[in-house]
């Protein structure tokens, strides 16, 4: 079998290796591939491809005859037409849950740099600013305790799930929204809410849903509006479920506290995003997901699948 990795750079930059791909074929290995030429020409003898985010539709099922299976590196797929890919007779395979605890851990990165403001401190510390002090300590802007505060989990799934327990260790409450309540999030005690209670009463909110026709913009203009002036917004699911223009007004007016976000719109971003410039904004590149430990897991599943699939095993399939 040849398979052939498009995109492997962001699963694996050179840590990880690919030894558990190679003992099922032979694998030809691409950091990225960035257009439909080099698409066609790498894959045209492939029977299997392994992507990330490259786009696979009806054109370029139509040109490549060999192919057999498709392999997402990621828990979404919306970068597949799978309906064109089961007319193709094509196999294709997604990678659930390999993220859960690595996204979890970074919404507390993010609310903690703005409720704690660490990075601000250590550099003034640095920059001697603590040698100047006339006290035994020293700080700058306000500080949060979060105990006590309400988080609240839009979209209850794994990640919502993970987030909720460790918001619950550091003593806050619990509200939580999603498409249908869930058991376990009642047994531990955390509140079913709907999303217009739940924006009215939560100091955090934190997005945890995918991205569908009913969820883009779900943080609009009206949604802010419902927030506490003190409430934080992050969001490490998808960009795209907040509008930013209404969320840079928002911010830049004071009209809520601030924001963390690992994931934007456009992604690599252009130059000169609005939200980057406001002090209450802080951002990461989408790397929520991208611990070592995420990203063996990932790897893992992402060769079983295919293992399983040669061995004519459903696993993971969602074609």
């Amino acid at each position: 079998m040849k398979i052939t990795v498009l995109d492997g750079y962001a699963l694996n930059p050179g840590d990880l290796g690919w030894d558990s791909l190679s003992r099922l074929g032979e694998v030809e290995v691409f950091d990225r591939t960035e257009s439909p030429e080099e698409l066609f020409s790498r894959a045209a003898e492939s029977d299997a491809v392994l992507i990330n985010k490259i786009e696979i539709g009806k054109a370029e099922l139509d040109r490549l005859p060999k192919l057999r299976y498709i392999g997402i590196t990621a828990t979404g797929y919306n970068n597949v037409d799978t309906a064109e890919a089961r007319k193709h007779g094509v196999a294709v395979t997604n990678v659930p849950s390999y993220s859960t605890f690595s996204v979890a851990q970074h919404v507390f990165a993010l609310l903690l740099e703005i409720t704690d403001r660490t990075a601000m401190h250590s550099a003034l510390v640095k920059d001697g600013g603590w040698h100047g002090s006339k006290d035994y300590c020293f700080y700058e802007g306000r500080l949060t305790e979060l105990c006590g505060k309400t988080m609240g989990i839009v979209g209850m799934g794994n990640i919502g799930m993970r987030t909720a327990m460790i918001a619950s260790a550091l003593g806050m409450d619990v509200v939580y929204h999603s498409r249908s309540r869930k058991a376990a999030a009642d047994e531990l005690g955390f509140s079913f809410s709907t999303l217009d209670g739940l924006l009215e009463k939560s100091d955090v909110v934190s997005l945890h849903c995918p991205l569908s026709d009913d969820t883009r913009h779900m943080i609009d203009k009206r949604a802010l509006a419902l927030m506490k002036r003190d409430a934080i917004l992050i969001n490490t699911a998808r960009g795209a479920l907040v509008d930013e223009d209404a969320l840079f007004a928002a911010l830049r007016d004071n009209r809520i506290r601030a924001a963390g976000l690992d994931v934007i719109s456009e992604e690599p971003p252009r130059k000169d995003v609005p939200l980057f410039s406001l002090s209450n904004c802080i951002a990461t590149p989408h790397t929520a997901w991208a611990t070592f430990e995420a990203r063996s897991r990932l790897m893992r599943t992402a060769c079983s699948n295919l293992e399983a699939f040669l061995e004519g095993r459903t696993v993971n399939r969602v074609d």
